[in-house]
């Protein structure tokens, strides 16, 4: 395998491409070969569908697009961005507001912090922004034969 791979797609901001940047990285991440079954798995793609959905619902239709990129470093480290060109840094709503929803970046930080990762929040050169997380890649050497 290479000592860097990578792969993003661009996607409209509309609720039905979330589902569809999911499935992206599921299908990036297996065809890098991490089992689809694997723990990590389960938590990459619930991280997507909350960074996808803060990137359609929280840009004010002042982003048409985003686009999620998935790097892989030395089979090291996963990192996974989803860029919008909206300048508003993701925050935590208050404890009033977050009982229908404002969770999503908790959710976000404790499946990255679990899986031994961060998040970070990186400002694009259109005045956006890129959340990043970033995890160890821990596919297992494949058993030969």
């Amino acid at each position: 395998m290479a000592d860097h791979q990578e792969a993003s797609v661009t996607l409209p901001s509309d609720p039905a491409s979330v589902p569809t940047a999911r499935r992206y990285v599921a299908d990036v991440l297996m065809r890098w070969g991490l089992d689809d079954a694997a723990e990590i798995a389960d938590s990459i793609r619930l991280i997507v569908s909350e960074l996808a959905t803060n990137a359609v619902l929280h840009t004010l239709g002042q982003s048409p697009t985003f686009t999620v990129d998935v790097r892989l470093e030395r089979e090291e480290r996963l990192h996974i961005g989803v860029t919008d060109s909206h300048p508003r840094r993701p925050r935590r709503l208050p404890a009033a507001v977050q009982q229908d929803n404002g969770r999503g970046m908790v959710i976000i930080r404790v499946l990255a912090a679990e899986a031994g990762g961060r998040l970070s929040v990186t400002p694009t050169e259109d005045g956006g922004k890129t959340v990043w997380i970033t995890v160890p890649w821990t596919v297992a050497p494949v058993a030969s034969c």
